[in-house]
């Protein structure tokens, strides 16, 4: 993960590394030309979980001794950006938080991997058809919109996101889990993808 510094002396963003011995690191600001040491902290090396909905992957996490983890952290990885779910210490124990040195393994999900919830239509005869969408984490929806999904249009009565049940609002699809609806005849506004599963979505990218 990339570093950011800033000059101590006159506040620049403007700095760079001219020296680095071990985790010593020598800067110079290339604003005022102040030059000064720091130390980085040790670094542990702590397995990852990352789901991307049905499909798992572990990596590790480089993260600095002594500093503390909470679920919903958002760590950066090489090549992923993941919101920590859970904790797991030794023997299995989950916790809320715990000191980055004292964890066996963390787990989260890809904030890289687009959003992918449930949809249920209440059709006539009590009849419920359900569906998983994928959508950009960052679309809103809102209660009292129409929308079409596998040939089906129907208006969102309720949002259920991961806190609570919404019956009006609106909210981002990064914290939805489901939206429900009776089907309705006329336009929607907008369609939604089906999700066909990871191998499907990946074969897109090629």
């Amino acid at each position: 993960m990339e570093e950011y510094y800033i000059c101590p002396q006159c506040g620049s963003e403007d700095v760079e590394v001219i020296k680095e011995r071990g985790r010593e690191i020598t800067l110079k600001c290339n604003e005022c030309g102040y030059v000064w040491i720091i130390t980085l902290p040790k670094v542990v090396r702590v397995p990852i979980i990352v789901s991307k909905h049905e499909r798992s992957f572990k990596k590790f996490a480089e993260l600095p001794k002594g500093e503390t983890i909470k679920v919903g952290d958002i760590i950066e990885l090489e090549d992923d950006e993941v919101r920590i779910l859970s904790i797991e210490l030794p023997g299995g124990k989950r916790v809320k938080k715990a000191k980055v040195e004292e964890i066996q393994t963390l787990w989260g999900e890809s904030l890289t991997y687009p959003k992918v919830f449930g949809v249920s239509i209440y059709l006539p005869g009590g009849i419920t058809q359900s569906f998983k969408v994928v959508v950009d984490r960052d679309e809103e929806f809102v209660v009292g919109e129409v929308i079409e999904v596998g040939g089906y249009t129907f208006k969102v009565e309720m949002i259920k996101t991961d806190k609570k049940l919404m019956r009006s609002g609106k909210a981002k699809a990064d914290k939805i889990v489901r939206l429900m609806g009776h089907a309705v005849r006329g336009r929607a506004r907008r369609k939604l993808k089906v999700y066909e599963g990871y191998e499907a979505l990946e074969s897109e990218k090629f």
